[in-house]
């Protein structure tokens, strides 16, 4: 199985967002190769879930929700956000504004 780049993976969720009429930027730019992607997901302003990118047990790659339960507990997502950047300093952090994000990165995660 082919491992695509970070950036590569990245810039096409940029371009799918795009299309399908929402918002998307990168927050924190990670490296161009690897490290992990974490994708706050919102919906008109309003916060919805953090996405990471995880290898599942059996090798491939799963998006799993991540960070506090409470998605507008801002406070602790961002403790979250800074303890996985210093566990991996490659990290990415994409925003989405688009309604359903977590079913535009499902589908772009089958993609890839």
């Amino acid at each position: 199985m082919t491992r695509l780049k970070s950036r590569f993976l990245v810039d096409l969720l940029l371009r799918r967002t795009e299309a399908a009429g929402g918002f998307a930027t990168v927050v924190i730019k990670g490296d161009e190769t690897s490290g992990i992607i974490l994708v706050q997901c919102s919906d008109r302003g309003e916060p919805g879930p953090l996405l990471e990118r995880r290898f599942s047990a059996g090798g491939n790659y799963i998006w799993e929700a991540v960070g506090p339960a409470d998605a507008k507990d801002s406070e602790s997502r961002a403790i979250y956000q800074d303890r996985r950047r210093k566990a991996d300093p490659d990290m990415w952090l994409i925003e989405l504004d688009i309604a359903d994000a977590p079913q535009l990165v499902a589908e772009w995660a089958a993609l890839t």
